[in-house]
């Protein structure tokens, strides 16, 4: 069999690069074995800024028109809606900080995303006494319901295989990589945190962050919008919400865990004051980078093996772009940024 890619790993970034290969005409297969789980496990919000700090995070102006027109186009192709709007509200804890939204909101780019004007909270479920601020052109993406799709579409047409990649049985030639049964003219990894795995790219300084969530069912709770808080309370439909993240570098098995479901409700008890009940708990492992910026690009020594990774907690504003620009590479021999070039590591 001869294909002009191989693409190992169906996440949003994956499904991102198969979306360009789809768009150009060529010729590919794609290895997944759900042995990661972020892509599917996440919040599935596109929000340009970070809320922590009312700050724009990376070039995500540029980057939410572009995800949403990719998603939405995903949508169509798959006859299905992934994509809806979803206002964020953001809980104040202080008059200090609305204070800082309103400085916020006054800069030239964040005014575009940020109200100015304060919200009163309505619902008697939750306790807001100092309001929320709204962030504006923000919604939610059903990610695992959109990537189980894609994957059936895919292995309809014979291009998925639903198997773990063996990296022990490629022969790397100048023009060519052979797979088992597969000639192809490239191959790109885009593994997630299974990149650790991966012998051509696991010396790349990718660091694992756990990040879980939990579902929770409140008849009582009849929220519409997306709340942040110290936490996200993410409207789900049919009384269910999920609850999260949390962040820890330090635990990389991918099960769930007590610590992380008793974290989580510490804090939504904080301004939830309706029952509400614990009906699930998910969990995934973001594959971060410490100065949080992709890491994309073409192996040192092998000119036609590639990376696309490294996307942390932004990957779905992030994928779609960053997987344009490593097709662009690859095919157009266009340079990639210096800072998200995965060469910036010399070790590689």
């Amino acid at each position: 069999m001869q294909l002009d890619y191989i693409v190992v790993g169906l996440g949003l970034s994956g499904l991102s690069f198969v979306e360009e290969l789809e768009s150009h005409n060529k010729s590919y297969v794609v290895f997944e074995d759900a042995s990661q789980k972020s892509s599917r496990v996440a919040g599935g919000l596109y929000n340009p800024v970070i809320l922590k700090r009312f700050t724009m995070a990376w070039q995500a102006s540029q980057q939410i028109e572009t995800a949403v027109s990719f998603y939405k186009n995903v949508e169509a192709k798959l006859q299905k809606t992934v994509v809806s709007e979803l206002p964020i509200l953001r809980r104040f804890n202080a008059v200090e900080e609305q204070n800082n939204w309103f400085e916020a909101c006054d800069k030239p780019i964040l005014g575009e995303f940020l109200s100015s004007e304060l919200i009163r909270n309505t619902n008697p479920a939750l306790d807001i006494p100092f309001h929320y601020g709204k962030v504006k052109h923000t919604g939610k993406i059903d990610i695992s319901s959109m990537l189980s799709a894609y994957a059936k579409k895919l292995r309809e047409n014979n291009i998925l295989i639903d198997e773990s990649f063996e990296y022990d049985k490629i022969t790397v030639a100048k023009d060519y990589i052979q797979y088992k049964e597969i000639k192809c003219r490239h191959i790109v990894f885009a593994e997630g945190y299974g990149v650790k795995n991966n012998p051509f790219f696991n010396d790349l300084p990718l660091y694992g962050n756990k990040g879980e969530y939990i579902i929770i069912k409140s008849e009582a709770l009849k929220q519409k919008e997306a709340i942040k808080s110290s936490i996200f309370i993410i409207p789900l439909g049919a009384d269910l919400y999920k609850v999260g993240a949390t962040y820890n570098n330090q635990d990389k098995s991918p099960e769930i865990t007590s610590t992380a479901r008793e974290e989580l409700q510490k804090k939504l008890d904080r301004f939830l004051k309706v029952p509400y009940e614990v009906v699930d708990q998910v969990a995934g492992i973001r594959p971060t980078v410490r100065d949080r910026r992709p890491l994309i690009g073409t192996h040192a020594r092998y000119a036609n093996m590639h990376i696309l990774n490294g996307m942390g907690s932004r990957g779905i504003l992030l994928a779609p772009t960053m997987a344009k620009k490593l097709y662009n590479h690859i095919e157009k021999g266009i340079s990639l940024d210096k800072e998200i070039d995965c060469k910036r590591y010399k070790n590689l």
